[in-house]
């Protein structure tokens, strides 16, 4: 029987009792799907964005403090960047630059295109900022994993040292698009646990068996998931936070934008209508902008 009332766009933590292993689970639909419809992207494009937002939303809500996580990608491949960012509100937003004959060409196989075959040769970065008066912290590895999950856990290995290990998954139900996501993390050994090596190792082996159908699943909750995979050990979760999609364009920061463009600059920027259009590359929504507001 399918679980009733069961949230969706959640971020959640949980600790297998008595064991080394810490984990989030992500659940993504309206808010996925909101990113994903903003643009028309072909379907690897869209799955690839939707695994950022997923990762990103995994990543983010671990910070301690008010501030955003970014999760970005450049390359020379099909898809030249991708981005997806969360703010500590539980705010989602993301974007991908991309060819659209490249990502065509490469699609025509019987597999989807994964993260390398869409990127190519580049690096894959995560970068934690904190606001203005505080300085940005960025790491960032070589895009070596085949997938977006891959990547990440590259990253940590090598940016963090902690043995991590990720899930990602996106796909459409009932015409729109989900994504869900799991990650999991090696506590170190210290005075008081002892060796946890063997406990991380039998934690691992449950991560396998995550099914992408299973992240994806709106009728399964994320705790019914963590019951299932593991009910033997125990598994402690520490609630939930709202996910959401969220844009901060406005009027105000597109006028900041033109205005540090001189006098000229934006005189080839205006159109027949005689005003300046804009086009959030987050959200798709345009900005129409008088000229004669921009003077100082």
């Amino acid at each position: 029987m399918p679980d009733t009332n069961i949230p969706d766009d959640v971020v959640g933590a949980f600790q297998i009792e008595g064991e080394p292993v810490r984990g989030r689970v992500a659940r993504l639909g309206p808010a996925v799907d909101e990113i994903l419809r903003g643009h028309d992207y072909p379907e690897p494009v869209a799955n690839l964005l939707g695994e950022a937002c997923a990762l990103a939303a995994l990543v983010g809500s671990n910070l301690k403090f008010e501030g955003r996580l970014i999760v970005e990608a450049r390359g020379d491949g099909p898809v030249r960047y991708v981005v997806a960012d969360y703010d500590t509100s539980g705010g989602l937003r993301g974007y991908c630059r991309f060819d659209p004959g490249e990502v065509e060409q490469v699609s025509g196989g019987f597999q989807r295109p994964g993260a390398k075959s869409l990127l190519g040769q580049g690096v894959f970065m995560m970068t934690v900022d904190q606001g203005p008066e505080m300085d940005r912290y960025q790491g960032m590895t070589a895009i070596e994993g085949e997938t977006l999950a891959l990547c990440a856990e590259q990253y940590f290995a090598q940016s963090e040292q902690t043995p991590t290990r990720v899930r990602l998954a996106v796909g459409r139900e009932d015409g729109g698009w989900r994504a869900g996501g799991f990650l999991i993390q090696y506590i170190a050994a210290d005075d008081t646990r002892g060796e946890t090596l063997e406990a991380w190792n039998r934690t691992q082996a449950f991560f396998e068996t995550i099914g992408e159908d299973e992240l994806l699943d709106a009728d399964l909750s994320s705790e019914t998931l963590l019951f299932r995979l593991f009910h033997e050990d125990g598994v402690r979760v520490f609630g939930s936070r709202p996910l959401r999609a969220f844009c901060r364009c406005s009027q105000e920061r597109i006028v900041t934008v033109l205005k540090s463009f001189d006098a000229a600059e934006r005189d080839d920027m205006v159109e027949d209508d005689g005003k300046i259009h804009v086009t959030c590359e987050y959200c798709s929504r345009v900005y129409a902008v008088e000229p004669a507001s921009l003077a100082a």
